[in-house]
């Protein structure tokens, strides 16, 4: 059996959920899993979660033997859980395309999830979602991002704690109009 990389692993939209829902060191069984991801047949969440562990997405962390059968807990490892920006500068068009459906079908299906839940409470949990388009130099640009990027990383080493919920944070950000001469958006 040949080898899968990262990205094709992860693109896909039920294995990016399951991305997402072992996200922020938390260690899963498939069974959890499944309650987490309702909408989904338990036999594909089984299946994708083989996929992601065969391919070193996900790592046992520990195992029981629960009625006759093994269970495994797994937890995201953090080195092969993310797209690098080598990866994503190798990306064509078309798998650029095939990534951003897999994200928007992965947020939507989270956000449906967050939305079925019956304490869901979006004004009292801050849930926001807007396109704000911005007026940007190069040089304003790249401000921006490294100023989101700060503020991201200074909290993203953030564990569990009784007062913390963990939140998804979704950025998309792509130019919808180009200053001139330096090519057409497409």
């Amino acid at each position: 059996m040949q080898p899968v990389d990262t990205l094709t692993l992860l693109l896909h939209p039920v294995r990016l959920r399951i991305a997402h829902a072992m996200a922020g060191g938390r260690t899963r069984t498939t069974a959890e899993l499944c309650e987490q991801l309702a909408d989904v047949p338990k036999t594909t969440v089984y299946r994708h979660v083989g996929l992601l562990a065969d391919g070193g997405v996900l790592d046992v962390v520990g195992e029981q033997r629960v009625h006759g059968a093994v269970e495994r807990r797994y937890r995201m490892r953090d080195t092969r859980a993310r797209i690098s920006s080598e990866d994503a500068a190798a990306m064509s068009v078309e798998d650029h395309r095939r990534a951003f459906a897999a994200a928007v079908a992965a947020l939507l299906a989270a956000f449906n999830g967050y939305l079925d839940d019956a304490g869901a409470d979006p004004a009292a949990d801050s849930v926001g979602y807007r396109q704000i388009p911005l007026w940007l130099s190069p040089a304003e640009l790249a401000e921006m991002v490294e100023e989101l990027r700060d503020g991201i990383v200074a909290r993203a080493g953030n564990g569990p704690a009784p007062d913390r919920g963990l939140y998804l944070l979704s950025p998309i950000f792509f130019p919808i109009e180009k200053p001139e001469g330096t090519g057409s958006v497409s």
